[in-house]
């Protein structure tokens, strides 16, 4: 489980000494933790490591944007230490699919979906969202499913 890779690598960057690492090890249970305390509400996803890998790709998405305003914004040594913190969040991810292997996965769902235009772009999501969640960035996907749709 990721949870427990997750708890695995906080124990090593804290032996090693890596304050970096450990701090955004923290950041990412905490976030795991607030997920779970929202959970208690409403229904829990059945399998754990789905919860955490939205909760992981939520992150990786918010430091991005962060990144990008960084940027603009002229502070580059904050936009550093953001991505420094993506790349420990996305040490956790699943593999993330290939234009080419996202691009393959969508035409099937298309073909079996029937689908030909664009009013059929909430589907052909709701699918690649069920099947392929995990290895996705749900944006780029869009994109490409708009493409294929058009």
């Amino acid at each position: 489980m990721i949870r427990d890779d997750i708890k695995a690598a906080l124990v090593t960057a804290m032996k090693g000494g890596d304050k970096a690492s450990t701090a955004t090890i923290r950041l990412i249970q905490s976030a795991i933790k607030n997920r779970d305390i929202e959970a208690r509400t409403g229904k829990a996803p059945e399998d754990d490591d789905v919860l955490v890998v939205e909760v992981l790709q939520k992150m990786v998405k918010q430091r991005r944007e962060s990144i990008d305003m960084y940027v603009k914004g002229g502070r580059q040594e904050l936009a550093d230490a953001e991505a420094a913190e993506v790349v420990v969040i996305e040490r956790f991810l699943p593999q993330q699919m290939s234009e080419a292997e996202t691009t393959a996965a969508i035409e099937a769902i298309k073909a079996e979906l029937g689908a030909s235009g664009m009013k059929e772009m909430g589907r052909v999501m709701a699918e690649l969202k069920a099947r392929h969640a995990a290895q996705l960035d749900m944006s780029k996907a869009s994109a490409l499913v708009k493409a294929a749709l058009s």
